[in-house]
């Protein structure tokens, strides 16, 4: 195939619908993986016919650890390789680390650490072979500033996520590819409805603080083109992360501590 291909996780919905719909206005065939197999199926429909690239859709749960190889195997048995990574799976588990079970907090880390991590190591080689390549691992916010009570595990694999772009940033400035962490903070999705915090923090934040999926993934999309190795949208979003590395952590966990009752269920 003469087009590229983006692999997006995570795709049937929000920030990963986003993605994939700038991808293909780019010229890219796209691969669109989730867990809802009509959804991908009509969004890929549609991407298909607006923008005439080819679409190709795994149904698949990145909780299960062979879902990442097998979705790369059902790309090479359609001849295909990935050229673009958007590791966007994520969710947030409600309640404290201690009222929940080690096997939900377990599919967190499957699902958020090991699968991005997995993805971008197989597909790596193939970037760097063809001297191109483009992997955005949308972390958050949260991951740039400190926990708070509930959701144990997200802000810990968002920074994660920040981290290990950063480093894969710097060890490929040479081979064409391309690594960026993408950090949004509120965004119009299905998120907080998957996760139940929708009511709450829809009372408690006010509408400047947020932004559509569609403003996101192009943040994202055009970090990527500029090889910026951390992408913060949005102005209120900015100026949080940089206030988070100048006042004192003492003061920064007490803040936490006051606020994130307003958008955590614990």
């Amino acid at each position: 195939m003469d087009r590229k291909l983006a692999l997006i996780t995570g795709a049937s919905a929000g920030i990963g619908a986003a993605f994939a719909r700038i991808y293909a206005s780019h010229g890219y065939d796209v691969a669109l993986t989730a867990r809802r197999a009509e959804r991908l199926d009509r969004l890929a429909e549609d991407i298909g016919l607006r923008h005439g690239v080819e679409t190709l859709t795994v149904a698949a749960d990145l909780a299960d650890p062979a879902a990442p190889g097998a979705i790369l195997d059902h790309l090479t048995a359609h001849g295909r390789v990935v050229d673009v990574l958007i590791n966007n799976a994520g969710y947030g588990q409600p309640g404290t680390y201690a009222d929940t079970t080690w096997e939900q907090q377990a599919a967190v880390l499957q699902v958020m650490l090991t699968a991005p991590s997995e993805l971008a190591h197989r597909v790596l080689p193939g970037m760097v072979d063809r001297r191109f390549g483009r992997i955005v691992n949308v972390a958050s916010l949260a991951g740039l500033i400190p926990g708070s009570a509930g959701h144990t595990l997200y802000g810990a694999t968002k920074s994660y996520l920040v981290k290990f772009s950063q480093s894969l940033h710097l060890e490929n400035l040479t081979t064409g590819v391309h690594v960026s962490a993408l950090c949004p903070g509120f965004t119009y999705s299905e998120f907080h409805d998957a996760n139940g915090t929708r009511e709450k923090i829809s009372a408690s934040t006010p509408s400047w603080l947020w932004l559509g999926a569609d403003e996101v993934a192009a943040a994202g999309y055009e970090a990527a083109e500029a090889n910026r190795a951390v992408a913060v949208p949005g102005a209120p979003n900015k100026a949080i992360a940089g206030l988070a590395k100048l006042i004192p952590d003492e003061w920064a966990l007490a803040l936490m501590a006051a606020q994130g009752p307003r958008f955590r269920n614990i």
